[in-house]
């Protein structure tokens, strides 16, 4: 097991966006904590109203969606990878094509897991499918920057530095075998595979189409 704590890839500009974004998602979810401290049913009708549900597929909830998570190890693992990996996208897009960027990933990945998951009652949450095109772009631009992680094995554990192709490429086969392990079967209570893989081959797409289009920044 392995888990990224910093990179060295240095960065251009201050990460307004990113910051931002990590902002309005703590903010959020303390006020999803706040309806969970008065009763679980207030938080989870919030959720209900805010989640991306399939079944009962309307699309402002593919935006609202990525501003919500299911838990305190939800919010802060998906917090903790853009902010190791997003300051690095939004120098090379610049802010505004950042913040458009992160936004279609995000609907990309929601649209990816209702495409597969088509039935499926119970809401989708989290910022996963957006921070997944960021890794996917982050992975085309800087292969070889280096990435320190964490290395868990039984009860050693130990850090090391390795190239981000290979600390995101695992990512994304991690995604990609489990997403297609629960073709079949009953995936809607648990991790949304299929949000991470679309939101991952996205971030790539989005990042060529950026390439080749001219943007003014304002």
């Amino acid at each position: 097991m392995f888990f990224p704590y910093k990179d060295d890839n240095p960065r251009i500009l201050v990460p307004v966006v990113t910051y931002g974004i990590i902002a309005a998602n703590v903010l959020i979810f303390l006020y999803q904590f706040t309806l969970a401290m008065s009763g679980p049913e207030s938080e989870a009708r919030f959720i209900y109203m805010f989640g991306l549900i399939p079944a009962q597929f309307h699309i402002i909830n593919l935006f609202t969606s990525m501003f919500l998570h299911g838990g305190i190890a939800h919010i802060l693992g998906n917090m903790w990878f853009l902010w190791i990996f997003g300051d690095n996208v939004e120098s090379a897009l610049g802010h505004a094509r950042y913040a458009l960027f992160y936004i279609l990933c995000g609907l990309a990945a929601g649209l990816a897991q209702v495409i597969f998951n088509i039935d499926s009652i119970l809401p989708m949450v989290g910022a996963s499918g957006a921070i997944a095109g960021v890794l996917g772009a982050y992975l085309i631009r800087y292969p070889h920057a280096q990435v320190h992680v964490f290395v868990f094995i039984f009860i050693f554990f130990t850090t090391i530095r390795v190239p981000a192709m290979i600390v995101l490429g695992i990512w994304f086969l991690t995604q990609l075998t489990n997403g297609l392990g629960t073709l079949g079967l009953d995936t809607t209570g648990g991790v949304a595979w299929f949000a991470h893989i679309g939101g991952f081959i996205s971030g790539v797409g989005f990042n060529y189409v950026f390439q080749q289009i001219k943007f003014k920044e304002y």
